[in-house]
């Protein structure tokens, strides 16, 4: 699951990114848009995964496509906690092998030009075989094997490599070996215990980085040289590629210019080139979607950008909902949120359905607060765990009672602690050119404030360094979502994960997603979940807001491109792109 400043989870990352063996999705999966513009879009509620397409000889040869990119890309190593962003992943999708993505449907499918099956070979023990695609090479020749399932086993178990700081180690803890044969393009991977998400072992939510590059820059076989490689990997621009794109320039804080890649073996892009620009303030992109200088935009919808887009010609808009939600965070770390009634009646005195409609509400009437950490609506298993807390109300004399019953005092404007010292003031931070997020963040503030308690609001311009340092007492982001739930509530939820940012800690929540996670039966880990997060809702760590729309608006002129509301985004299909003749 990676995390996003356009809130994300990803971190696959919002990246991301985390979460769900193959769940139902109705409704049309990635759909339920209340807003969309123009007709490459128009059928794109009833066939999310072929709406805007277009055949090979109908496209242009050559020809590029600039996207914006929200965010800049500090470290390349999107497995990692602090690489784990949502735009990481975007930039890193072309380049990376995967088993399995996501599509627009929200449904997992094999990826056949890297493996051509993942099959469970046996129950008892759990064993997976994978069987890789014999044409499959790195971009220097070097042809992928069992040694790079290996070497990315081993940097995200959390035991062959403690210093490999991992966005997740969901899964590949649960992996007691991984061996190859058939030349090495036979893999079979062996569980201590039944992953219910298997599919998201070297998905598109984490993808593979090179064991020969790795074995370059430290030696594999030790933790030390393990841990050396992998924070290579997150430090250096690669050159290398594993997928149909090469990245041929990065200019730091300005863009990142992917082409072809001459060695890939499967079908090769239309398109000349692809330069992701980076655009950290959403207000801009309009005028450069206007001005052609940038031909597709996938910001966080905002009032006036969307009412922008809606009246250019020649442009078409999208809004879906799909595997991407909004939520408050609490650091536990926090002197004073350590104490859960104060957490309680913080998350109480927020009102969920105001800030809805003073945010996304403004465009779309099909946004409604969420009620799950886990499960979207759309998804079978979803269970309203939040109702039954008061949280989310914007009921004050609720949230008054909880601190006072707790011992706590309002003295004039200020909370007094039940040892008579003032809380003090709080830190709400947001990512810095997102207003909708700016505008929850002074909602937040001006609950607190009726409870006595002072939040200042500042935001930031690096989210995934902000998260993992846990510079923030409060902070308003968005996980963005694989279809993976089960592994994707280890990598939030459990002690010590990697995307467990504010260091939540409940034994009997670690518990039961660990029964979830190792639980065949689809329905029975459903239960198990949900009665975790029950739990995890009345310790009131994270407040759920809202399934957060997508918003994709682009020149009518590129086909095949469409909205894909998890992890995965709009460039999961990157290499059929291509200008229309």
């Amino acid at each position: 699951m990676l995390v996003t400043t356009r809130s994300r989870a990803v971190k696959l990352g919002a990246f991301v990114a985390g979460a769900a063996l193959l769940l139902s999705a109705c409704g049309g999966g990635g759909g339920n848009s209340a807003v969309q513009t123009g007709q490459a879009f128009a059928d794109c509620d009833a066939n999310p995964n072929t709406c805007n397409s277009a055949q090979a000889d109908q496209l242009q040869d050559g020809g590029d496509v600039t996207y914006v990119l929200e965010k800049n890309v500090p470290n390349w190593n999107v497995v990692s906690a602090e690489g784990n962003v949502f735009e990481t992943g975007e930039v890193t999708k072309g380049i990376l092998p995967y088993t399995f993505y996501a599509t627009p449907d929200l449904k997992p499918v094999l990826n056949k030009d890297f493996v051509e099956s993942a099959d469970v070979t046996s129950t008892n023990p759990q064993v997976i075989t994978y069987k890789i695609n014999p044409k499959a090479v790195w971009s220097d020749g070097t042809p992928f094997s069992a040694d790079d399932f290996i070497y990315n086993w081993k940097t995200q178990n959390g035991k062959d490599c403690k210093d490999c700081a991992a966005a997740s180690t969901s899964g590949y803890d649960q992996v007691s070996s991984v061996v190859g044969s058939d030349g090495g393009k036979t893999v079979t991977a062996t569980f201590s215990k039944p992953f219910t998400d298997w599919r998201q072992l070297w998905s598109s939510s984490g993808a593979m980085y090179p064991a020969h590059l790795a074995a370059q820059h430290g030696d594999t076989t030790t933790p030390a040289g393990l841990a050396a490689s992998f924070k290579w990997f997150g430090t250096t621009v690669p050159t290398w590629s594993g997928g149909p794109w090469k990245i041929s320039k990065f200019v730091n804080n300005q863009s990142v210019t992917m082409v072809p890649n001459d060695k890939f073996w499967g079908t090769k892009p239309k398109l000349a080139s692809v330069i992701f620009r980076v655009i950290t303030d959403a207000t801009q992109e309009p005028t450069a979607l206007q001005n052609n200088e940038v031909q597709a935009i996938y910001p966080q919808p905002q009032v006036d950008l969307v009412n922008q887009v809606k009246n250019m010609p020649n442009i078409s808009s999208y809004i879906g909902l799909g595997l991407q939600w909004e939520h408050f965070d609490l650091n536990l770390k926090s002197k004073a949120l350590g104490d859960k009634a104060l957490r309680q009646a913080l998350f109480t005195a927020v009102n969920r359905k105001d800030m809805i409609a003073k945010t996304v509400g403004q465009f779309t009437d099909k946004v409604q607060p969420l009620n799950n950490h886990n499960f979207m609506p759309q998804q079978a298993g979803y269970k309203d765990v939040i109702s039954s807390t008061g949280q989310g109300t914007g009921d004050i004399e609720k949230a008054k009672k909880i601190l006072t019953d707790a011992g706590y005092k309002i003295n004039g404007t200020q909370l007094m602690d039940p040892s008579g010292a003032a809380i003090a003031p709080l830190r709400i931070r947001y990512t810095v050119g997102n207003q909708i997020r700016q505008n929850e963040c002074e909602l937040f503030a001006q609950a607190a404030a009726q409870l006595g308690v002072k939040v200042n609001v500042s935001s930031t311009d690096d989210l995934g360094t902000t998260t993992t340092t846990g510079d923030y007492d409060i902070i308003v982001f968005a996980w963005v979502s694989s279809p993976f739930v089960f592994g994707g509530a280890v990598q939030n939820w459990t002690t010590d994960q990697g995307n467990n940012y504010g260091k939540y800690s409940n034994p009997q929540v670690d518990s039961l997603i660990g029964q979830a996670n190792a639980e065949t039966d689809q329905t029975k880990a459903s239960d198990l979940l949900n009665q975790a997060d029950q739990l995890m809702a009345n310790d009131a760590y994270v407040l759920p807001l809202y399934q957060k729309p997508t918003f994709l608006a682009a020149s009518d002129k590129i086909a095949n491109l469409r909205n894909n509301s998890t992890l995965d985004g709009p460039v999961y299909n990157m290499a059929e792109w291509g200008i229309r003749k």
